[in-house]
């Protein structure tokens, strides 16, 4: 009842975010419990397991897992993702056939999913817990395993003052496999029985290098062309750090005069809004959905399309990961660290504090301020050695960490084998 009376008040809000923004309108029908032809079940696929995957970061996330799941087994994986760039995203890994919207967290859009599928095992990474889902979920007999589990700073205040509602939540789900042991003991501490909760470590870890879409060598062999460089790629930035930024590349155009910066804002709706701001800033750049090869040198690459920014960290210098120069949490460091890049973040990285604070141990990331940033990225550029061995540490801090892929499908493995 208390979800439902939310839902109606924020209504205005979601109206208003999908006529501004487009958001939500895909797959409104599957949101709201139509379930997808392309899903249809026939007598020989196996039973389900229903891997719950947010946005993209998850979906890179449970990549490895899925397909170890899928390995072996006759189970027959299907991916659901709340974001639109996360469905994109899904569909090209997984196959349009198996991926689907989240349903809201309704039971009357929840229900028809779980007669149609009747998974064996729901598996959810991080921490999405819908009320209503959990609670149907586990009335409909599958077992429930929430894997990567994280409760960020952001989160964690809500879920402390609301604890008794939380431990009544938590008794649906059937172990929860933690990141780190702060994770574990946050959600023991919100209600998760004890010996429910495990550490299996950061599935991100395990995200192997992707596959290098045509463009990275396109760009690649144009900055080469041109002797165009040294290479800023920007990655996941947020409303109010491109104009930072920008004004951060002025400088290093100062010195390096034939520099490139490749700029990915975070949200495809403001794509247009960034071309503007170049506009207005006399800098000279180019659209990638428009780019038919024109010379990168002494300006803006701005990268208006999806899925390809984790490959093209590997032109980078220097990476930069947004949203943490203005608060807003920051934004995940790995995939600029499996290049073997030097990563500069803001000191906003709450999102992320054990990733970055990893990091930072191994003098493997540099954090700076809004007014140091353009010294950095100078300083950098200035000191080969000092850059190449940043990206060095990275590229071993990530080597430390594998594993968490393994452990967490031993976990899943053991709970379906449970009487």
């Amino acid at each position: 009842m208390a979800l439902a009376v939310g839902m109606l008040v924020s209504l205005p809000y979601w109206l208003f975010q999908m006529m501004r923004h487009g958001k939500y309108r895909r797959g409104l029908g599957e949101r709201l419990g139509r379930v997808p032809a392309r899903l249809q079940l026939t007598a020989e696929h196996g039973p389900v397991i229903w891997v719950h995957a947010v946005s993209v970061g998850e979906v890179l996330a449970v990549a490895g897992l899925v397909e170890e799941l899928r390995s072996g087994s006759q189970h027959r994986i299907l991916i659901s993702t709340t974001t639109d760039t996360g469905q994109e995203l899904a569909r090209k890994r997984f196959g349009e056939g198996n991926v689907f919207y989240f349903p809201m967290d309704f039971a009357f859009a929840i229900r028809p999913y779980l007669r149609e599928l009747r998974p064996q095992m729901v598996v959810i990474a991080e921490t999405e817990f819908w009320p209503n889902f959990l609670r149907l979920a586990h009335a409909s007999g599958a077992r429930i395993a929430v894997v990567n589990a994280r409760i960020s700073d952001r989160s964690w205040p809500s879920y402390r003052r609301f604890r008794g509602l939380m431990q009544r939540l938590l008794a649906h789900v059937d172990f929860f496999l933690a990141q780190t042991s702060e994770d574990a003991a946050r959600l023991k501490e919100i209600g998760a029985a004890p010996e429910r909760v495990r550490v299996s470590g950061n599935l991100k870890f395990d995200i192997p290098a992707p596959a290098a879409p045509a463009i990275v060598e396109s760009a690649r062999a144009s900055i080469a062309g041109d002797n165009a460089g040294p290479v800023l790629v920007c990655g996941s930035t947020v409303d109010g750090e491109e104009t930072l930024l920008l004004k951060a590349f002025e400088n290093v155009l100062v010195q390096h005069p034939r520099a490139v910066m490749i700029l990915a804002p975070r949200h495809p709706e403001r794509f247009t809004a960034v071309a503007a701001l170049l506009e207005a800033m006399s800098i000279r750049f180019c659209r990638r959905s428009v780019w038919t090869g024109e010379s990168l040198a002494s300006g803006v690459f701005l990268l208006d399309t999806i899925g390809e920014l984790a490959a093209l960290y590997a032109l980078a210098d220097i990476a930069f990961v947004g949203g943490s120069l203005v608060p807003r949490g920051g934004h995940n460091i790995i995939e600029p660290a499996l290049h073997g890049v030097a990563i500069v973040v803001g000191n906003h990285t709450e999102n992320f504090r054990d990733i970055v604070g990893l990091f930072q141990s191994r003098d493997a990331v540099r954090i700076v301020g809004p007014a140091e940033l353009p010294l950095v990225f100078l300083e950098l550029l200035a000191n080969d050695a000092e850059r190449k061995g940043l990206g060095e540490r990275a590229a071993g801090t990530m080597r430390s960490q594998i594993g968490a892929t393994a452990r967490t499908v031993h976990e899943l493995q053991q709970l379906l084998a449970r009487p």
